[in-house]
């Protein structure tokens, strides 16, 4: 008994004394810690065409006729859009962007009818119409489909919107008129819907629509072109451009900084 008391006092005693040893050979555990997929800012840019709409025109002037209407309430040609951005990604479903965009001249046309006294002439009005346009946008992302992931947005701001080259012509008389050109401001909201397309880890590719209401456009003073003539009267306030709305279709890149 004596013996085995003495071994075993020995090999605790051996035990006490390489144990630390031990513990520090040993690797310290790796504690991992996951990284969220989202976050961060992304700039952007695209191009597009503008396919765009007026409610009416409306002037002063179409109260002097006896009576008034339009063989074409006028149409736009399509128009070439530039903008550029910056954006935060709040998570993975949200995110948010502001931008700006050149939207090029488009060409407008329309032609009224008026009846003076039995007699019927007609105007034919031709003119210009650009925009610059600042919109606050939000996204909802809908989730991602083997790098695919479409997207519903709106967006609020404000449109410049320029009136240019603006005519008049009153091809029956062999008369005719012209405005000079008028910018102004109206507030501008936005729709959008598209997919985004992960070409990289940091790119995508985001094909999209936006259905844009611009506000009003207005020219400058109506004034005909022969200067002895009474009409339009000095000092009206020319033509305006109500209610633009625009459909538009856009290729673009978003570009993440993380």
């Amino acid at each position: 008994m004596r013996i085995f008391g003495k071994k075993a006092f020995a090999a605790a005693l051996l035990a006490s004394v390489t144990a630390p040893a031990f513990a520090a050979d040993m690797p310290e555990p790796v504690i991992e810690i996951e990284q969220p997929s989202y976050g961060g800012w992304y700039l952007r840019g695209h191009i597009g065409m503008s396919n765009q709409r007026i409610k009416r025109l409306e002037s002063e002037l179409f109260a002097f006729p006896d009576a008034h209407g339009w063989h074409d309430e006028g149409t736009f040609g399509a128009a070439p859009t530039f903008g550029v951005g910056v954006g935060y990604q709040f998570n993975d479903f949200l995110r948010g962007d502001l931008t700006v965009e050149y939207r090029g001249n488009s060409e407008f046309s329309a032609l009224d009818w008026q009846d003076n006294a039995g007699v019927i002439t007609t105007n034919d009005y031709r003119g210009k119409k650009s925009e610059w346009l600042f919109l606050a946008n939000a996204y909802a992302d809908l989730g991602d489909f083997y790098g695919v992931t479409p997207y519903l947005g709106a967006g609020i701001g404000a449109s410049r919107n320029t009136i240019s080259s603006f005519r008049d012509i009153n091809i029956i008389n062999g008369g005719g008129a012209y405005a000079d050109d008028k910018s102004r401001w109206d507030l501008a909201w936005a729709l959008h819907a598209g997919v985004g397309i992960k070409a990289t880890e940091r790119m995508t590719i985001d094909l999209g629509y936006s259905f844009l209401s611009l506000g009003d456009g207005q020219t400058g003073e109506l004034k005909n072109d022969d200067p002895a003539e009474p009409f339009p009267p000095a000092g009206n306030s020319g033509i305006r451009f109500k209610d633009i709305t625009s459909h538009d279709f856009k290729l673009g890149v978003r570009y993440s900084l993380n």
